[in-house]
């Protein structure tokens, strides 16, 4: 394992966006009652993919694009078959025998991963779980991997936004259905009657039971027996030291949950629904705490990565949900979990992201442990039970603890919703909207006045800053922008500019810097207190534009300066977008 989610809190474009960042390699397996599908990442990068439904191969593709006739890939498929143990995959036959340019062939499976991640897109419930250990690749891409690499290396992030572009023409043009859409049309009504009365004939099924829907080899579908079989099998592969009896305990637990908890008769959370990230190397208490949280309307990330805990961080952040980080027990066995390196963490992230709060799980008698946890300033420590003290009793300890734990996380809850929240979603929202690069900076230059007395956007360049719009500036009104200001701040020396420019993160904070007395507020006046703030916007690994702010007349007061650099990490998204729509469409005739 290295991460697991649902698809009903985090889509799969984010999940590609995190790999992608998080610069990940091996099998993501996404699933849903239709069945699975895999993309497999190198490095981050896609390089192959397998579409649940085996009726959508490379052929057909090659086939639908004209590329090749019917009879072609009927001819390929028989030379195939009377290969035996010589059999090369599709591709390379039709490339061998000169009916498919490597052009043509190549697109042909780009296509593919189009179509995969198309599909998975309407899929609004199932599951998701990257196995780092497993990296699978359809022999189709493994023909000519030395250009697909270098290909798909370089334009990853363009695969994904031709997808959503075949995803909104498709849905536009009524040729795709979300789940769950379907599933309205097929479920009960209340009074237990049928919803709307529909054959299979009329949906198109009529041969049903003549289509395969697996994905052949490793790549094995759903089992449809139900949830109480999923349970199974993960209890028995999972937690493999405990006894018949003792499983089947457990099991009955997992089984009977669903059936006592009713979420959605449950008064909703404020704001976003509760996200969790869990840093655990047990892949069993991963898998329990997943199961009932998961009843209880609480979504839970796990992950055993330290690497990924920032980006997750950020990109719930940036979806306007506070998640709270819970690490697990140490791990005597994994220096990654040991007491040392997890002290290390906690206090990392209550830094980084002092808004984050922060639970870190503790053996019951670990006394030292769980007051240096404490002591470390987080939120609060939960005994956790581990099997190696009062291990006969370990089962009911583990049910005890998965009862009262969620428990917890429904207090937690109702706690979210800050005024910090609150203004981050806002931004967010507005940010979706733009279309410009300049109202991006615009946008920030808004959201940092609303937490600060004054505030400046300073364009970046060619070596000096320009002043543009500021809010607050020379006793201008406190809420509408000035205009454009256009005096300059040349970047000769080393600055408090230059760092923020170079590293592009925020700085919040004192600050005693030299050119900031002599640059900036001599042209804008120097505020009471030397707190500061500067937001870089970055766009393509380069600092465009850094917004200023600054409590004017006013004494400082606590600036959620983390929560502000992700709505401007998302404000550089938003630029990168646009610059790369306007590269992608044609000019007009």
């Amino acid at each position: 394992m290295s991460f697991t989610g649902e698809l009903e809190h985090l889509s799969i474009v984010d999940v590609i966006q995190l790999l992608h960042a998080t610069r990940k390699s091996g099998t993501l397996t996404v699933k849903s009652r239709k069945g699975e599908s895999q993309l497999v990442f190198n490095d981050g990068y896609i390089i192959s993919a397998n579409h649940f439904d085996n009726s959508i191969r490379v052929g057909k593709i090659l086939v639908e694009a004209k590329v090749i006739p019917p009879e072609t890939l009927e001819q390929a498929l028989r030379d195939q078959q009377e290969a035996g143990e010589n059999r090369r995959p599709l591709v390379a036959t039709l490339i061998e025998q000169g009916h498919v340019r490597k052009e043509d062939a190549y697109r042909g499976l780009e296509t593919l991963i189009e179509l995969t991640i198309v599909e998975i897109l309407t899929w609004k419930r199932g599951s998701f779980t990257l196995d780092v250990d497993t990296f699978t690749v359809s022999d189709e891409y493994r023909y000519f991997p030395e250009k697909l690499n270098q290909e798909i290396t370089l334009h990853t992030e363009n695969v994904l936004m031709d997808a959503l572009r075949i995803y909104d023409e498709k849905k536009r043009d009524g040729l795709l259905v979300d789940e769950e859409l379907t599933d309205e049309l097929l479920s009960p009504t209340e009074d237990g009657g049928e919803g709307i009365l529909l054959s299979a004939e009329d949906l198109g099924l009529g041969n049903l039971d003549a289509l395969e829907r697996s994905i052949p080899g490793v790549f094995a579908g759903l089992d449809d027996r139900g949830p109480a079989a999923a349970h199974r099998r993960k209890i028995e592969e999972l937690a493999r030291a405990l006894s018949p009896k003792e499983q089947e305990e457990l099991l009955a637990f997992l089984d009977g949950y669903a059936a006592r908890s009713r979420p959605a008769e449950k008064p909703a959370l404020p704001g976003a629904t509760l996200t969790v990230i869990l840093f655990s190397a047990d892949e069993f208490i991963s898998y329990c705490l997943t199961t009932v949280c998961r009843h209880e309307g609480i979504f839970v990330f796990a992950t055993n990565e330290e690497q990924d805990l920032d980006p997750i961080i950020q990109q719930f952040l940036a979806k306007g949900s506070v998640p709270l980080l819970v690490f697990d027990v140490p791990a005597p066995s994994d220096r990654r979990f040991s007491p040392a390196m997890l002290g290390r963490l906690r206090r990392q992230k209550r830094a980084r992201f002092p808004h984050v709060g922060i639970i870190q799980l503790a053996p019951p008698a670990d006394y030292p442990f769980m007051l240096q946890s404490l002591e470390d300033g987080i939120r609060a420590v939960i005994p956790r039970p581990t099997g190696e003290e009062r291990r006969d009793a370990f089962v009911g300890d583990a049910i005890q603890f998965l009862h009262a734990f969620p428990a917890y996380l429904r207090g937690y809850g109702q706690e979210l919703g800050g005024l910090p929240t609150a203004r981050l979603k806002t931004g967010l929202a507005a940010l979706r909207q733009l279309r410009e690069p300049q109202e991006v900076a615009f946008s920030l230059l808004h959201s940092t006045a609303g937490l600060l007395a004054r505030a400046l956007t300073l364009i970046v360049r060619d070596g000096e800053l320009i002043a543009e719009r500021g809010i607050g500036i020379r006793g201008g009104d406190a809420e509408e922008a000035s205009p454009p200001l256009r005096f300059r701040i040349p970047l000769t020396r080393p600055s408090l500019f230059t760092d923020v420019i170079e590293k592009g993160s925020a700085f919040f904070g004192e600050t005693a810097d030299e050119e900031l007395k002599e640059q900036l507020f001599r042209a804008i006046g120097a505020p009471l207190h030397p707190t500061v703030l500067l937001l870089p916007l970055r766009c393509f690994g380069r600092t465009i534009s850094l917004t200023y702010g600054d409590f004017g007349a006013g004494e400082p007061s606590p600036v959620p300066a983390d929560l502000l650099e992700i709505l401007a990490g998302q404000g550089g998204l938003v630029v990168e977008n646009v610059l790369y729509r306007r590269k992608r469409t044609p000019p007009p005739a």
